[in-house]
């Protein structure tokens, strides 16, 4: 991953703030009793952050990290402005017990790109920087 962003790879991560309510209330929807999601969130966080801190100083820019504290819906991850990689949450399953859906950039700009592609930008405009 350095090496895609030194090479000029734009990565924006968005995570549940592990010290919000919504990361507890997803928490108690899975059936974890034992801040199980929470630590996960804590350590995906800080890999990225300390990875941050190895890249070049143009490349820093490159990383940016932010979390929110909303109910979460659906994991977006939005890939060359082109492709959209969808994956609702469930009540009671896990993610990776969810379908995952593909979504591509029309040229009218409108459909389903578009939607997630909005929600992301919402979120991340709402969030808070790490």
């Amino acid at each position: 991953m350095a090496r895609l962003i030194e090479n000029g790879t734009t990565l924006q991560a968005l995570f549940l703030d592990p010290e919000g309510q919504a990361i507890r209330a997803r928490e108690q929807e899975e059936g974890y009793t034992d801040n199980h999601l929470t630590t996960l969130t804590r350590l995906n966080i800080e890999v990225l952050t300390r990875l941050r801190k190895r890249l070049s100083p143009e490349a820093q820019d490159r990383l940016s990290v932010a979390v929110y504290d909303e109910t979460i819906r659906f994991n977006i991850t939005l890939i060359d402005d082109r492709l959209c990689v969808i994956q609702p949450y469930l009540p009671q399953a896990r993610g990776v017990d969810s379908p995952t859906f593909l979504a591509e950039r029309n040229s009218t700009g409108t459909g389903l790109y578009a939607t997630f592609e909005e929600i992301f930008h919402s979120l991340w405009n709402r969030g808070r920087t790490v």
